[in-house]
């Protein structure tokens, strides 16, 4: 539901382009100029983004972000919130928030498991499209890159469905689970694909 400490950052030199025979190259070094959070909560169905930007990612900043959910879900639809596990999810001020809005259910990932939410999906969309190769001077120019590109995304949606079954996805996780036993552990890796409606 969010991807925190995003990045400004600038190369100390331009990306150099490809040329026939040459790969892009790029400096590995950088300048750092601050950071931003960003919140978001996918419709599943539709691909539509709720976001927010906080500089910080405290409890308070995500109470913020669920009233702006509230404020953009239609009151007669059930609100399906699956987070993971981080602190801020789980405090006092969350509890209160969701008693009393009973439309809102919480689904938690097992731990080391937020692959399994769809949100993560298109945060790495953003990350791979969009900010891997840009180069930000400031916390305002990445803040419009992302904007950008949620902007973007939200012209021609394209709903997130699963390529495997869940019973595919559990064999998967079992034979990974017996290689890592087995002490011959190999990355494991979700598959999605982005379909039209």
């Amino acid at each position: 539901m969010k991807k925190a400490q995003i990045q400004a950052l600038d190369r100390t030199q331009p990306l150099l382009p490809m040329r026939p025979g040459q790969v892009e190259r790029r400096t590995h070094d950088y300048k750092r100029h601050g950071t931003t959070s960003l919140f978001a909560a996918l419709d599943v169905k539709t691909s539509h983004v709720i976001t927010q930007f906080h500089r910080r990612h405290r409890s308070v900043e995500f109470r913020r972000f669920l009233d702006a959910v509230e404020a953009q879900v239609p009151r007669d639809v059930d609100v399906h919130l699956i987070l993971d596990n981080y602190g801020t999810h789980k405090t006092p001020i969350i509890w209160k928030w969701l008693a009393k809005r009973p439309r809102f259910y919480v689904h938690f990932t097992p731990t080391y498991g937020s692959w399994l939410n769809l949100v993560e999906r298109w945060f790495s969309a953003l990350t791979t499209r969009q900010l891997r190769r840009g180069a930000h001077r400031s916390v305002a120019q990445l803040e419009a890159a992302i904007t950008a590109f949620i902007d973007a995304h939200h012209a021609d949606p394209k709903p997130f469905v699963w390529t495997k079954t869940a019973d595919e996805i559990l064999a998967s996780i079992g034979r990974f689970a017996q290689r890592t036993l087995d002490g011959h552990a190999a990355p494991l890796i979700s598959r999605t694909t982005e379909t039209g409606h």
